[in-house]
């Protein structure tokens, strides 16, 4: 199966995962066809960029004339022509505003400006670009743009499913109903290129599986159309849900909305890079080039290796231990049981002998870094210890999977290891031998020695 493999160590947006699908092999020509075809006042631009050294993509949109510009540049731009009406227009007839646009572009992150709520802005806050767009798209119109667009019918549902995550987002932070969530005009050509281009380009790499990295989601504030909002702002929160994220330390807003919007909806699950076979990669720029960190989004393309070339894998857990010497016995079985329902990946108890010559036990814990937080909890609240040793150590691990065979008491699954696509053990799942030999009355060791048997017997 063809997959890729988004690395978002510099976050996401619409216009970075563009960059990526041109920079992968997406052709530039098929995206200014899709811009076409929804018939709105906007091109885009396409160039090659060095971001800390990394050769990238760069796309650009632009609506009305005017360039898609970050969040933090409509704030800025907006000072500026405040500043500009205060000053009296140079003798050449030319408008500081004109000479800006040509000559000093801003060079700030790459954002898509968000969608608005009806509710009223904050009294004299000037609209983005210096127009009033308090009547923007809604989703409805949009929805109506995307239909009637002549691309696939695949890539119409894709896009109006991004539109749909950005829009519920909106609706939930604002306390306010889908449909009344609008787009500023501008902000919504912008965010209907981005997210309908996602989608076709997405479609025209044939990636069966879109697996993702953790996100970065950079650090500091944002001057939203409602106030300034810690990164990551509101919306984008709300689309992150479940995800993988961190912040680097960054001062910068690294995830947009939109680009949470196209992680929420085409991204399968998150995980390290996964076991493939590389074919080409491609590297979408942000507007901004930070001194020591890429600001680029990586795009991986290639075959994931079927489970027979899949070798065995390893990992990062974690162990926790403790020495135990005045719990009562039965309640350290309990505590076992605890631990192994609360995710554990196994629990051992081993004797020691401890100091002032008393007997004691060595209570191990394995367990996903992520779960240590969790069981430790439990330790303090279940034993009596006062202290809890932790470490993270590597293990190597056996492909597995599960084979279910039928006995003349009922079906039993086989656990069945494999090392580089050879099988290397198999054992019947205790706990469906128990079950099927206390109902029946049977031996549990028939149980099992059935299970087996059917096992080799199915697998010859």
């Amino acid at each position: 199966m063809r997959i890729a493999y988004l690395d978002c160590f510099s976050g996401i947006s619409g216009d970075m995962f563009l960059g990526a699908l041109v920079d992968a092999g997406v052709s530039p020509r098929l995206l200014e066809e899709t811009v076409a075809a929804l018939h709105l006042d906007a091109r885009m631009e396409f160039s090659r960029v060095k971001r800390s050294g990394i050769s990238a993509t760069k796309v650009d949109v632009y609506a009305g004339g005017e360039k898609d510009l970050p969040r933090e540049a409509y704030r800025d731009e907006s000072r500026s022509q405040a500043a500009r009406a205060e000053t009296p227009a140079p003798a050449s007839g030319h408008s500081h505003h004109e000479h800006r646009h040509e000559h000093e572009p801003v060079q700030l992150l790459e954002h898509n400006y968000p969608l608005q709520s009806d509710a009223p802005s904050r009294a004299g806050a000037p609209a983005p670009h210096g127009h009033d767009h308090g009547h923007g798209r809604g989703l409805t119109e949009i929805r109506e743009i995307v239909r009637n667009a002549k691309i696939s019918e695949s890539a119409k549902s894709t896009a109006i499913a991004i539109f749909q995550a950005l829009g519920e987002a909106e609706a939930k932070v604002h306390n306010a109903d889908i449909e009344s969530i609008h787009f500023h005009e501008v902000g919504a050509i912008d965010a209907m290129v981005d997210i309908v281009c996602a989608a076709v380009g997405a479609e025209a790499l044939g990636i069966g599986k879109l697996i993702c990295s953790p996100l970065n989601v950079g650090g500091g504030t944002v001057e939203c159309a409602h106030g300034t909002f810690p990164v990551p702002a509101p919306a984008t929160v709300e689309l992150l849900k479940n995800a993988l994220v961190y912040s680097s330390g960054l001062q910068a807003e690294l995830v947009t909305p939109t680009g949470a919007a196209i992680v929420k909806t085409l991204v399968k699950h998150f995980a390290p890079f996964p076991r493939m076979t590389i074919e080409k990669t491609g590297y979408g720029a942000g507007t901004r080039d930070f001194q020591g960190h890429a600001n680029v989004l990586r795009l991986t393309l290639g075959e994931a290796l079927p489970e027979a070339e899949a070798k065995n894998s390893r990992e990062t857990i974690s162990v926790l231990e403790v020495n135990l010497d005045d719990l009562n016995p039965q309640v350290f079985g309990y505590v076992m049981d605890r631990l192994l329902a609360e995710g554990a990946l196994d629990v051992f108890g081993m004797p020691v002998q401890m100091k002032k010559n008393r007997p004691g036990t060595l209570l191990t814990v394995l367990c996903k870094p992520e779960q240590v937080t969790k069981l430790t909890d439990l330790i303090f609240a279940e034993t009596s210890t006062l202290g809890i040793r932790q470490r993270e150590e590597q293990r190597e691990v056996l492909m597995r999977k599960w084979v279910t065979v039928a006995t003349r008491w009922g079906e039993v699954r086989i656990k069945v290891a494999s090392l580089n696509g050879v099988v290397t053990n198999y054992a019947p799942e205790y706990e469906d031998c128990r079950r099927l030999a206390a109902e029946h009355h049977v031996a549990l060791k028939l149980v099992m020695q059935e299970a087996v048997q059917e096992y080799t017997q199915k697998s010859r």
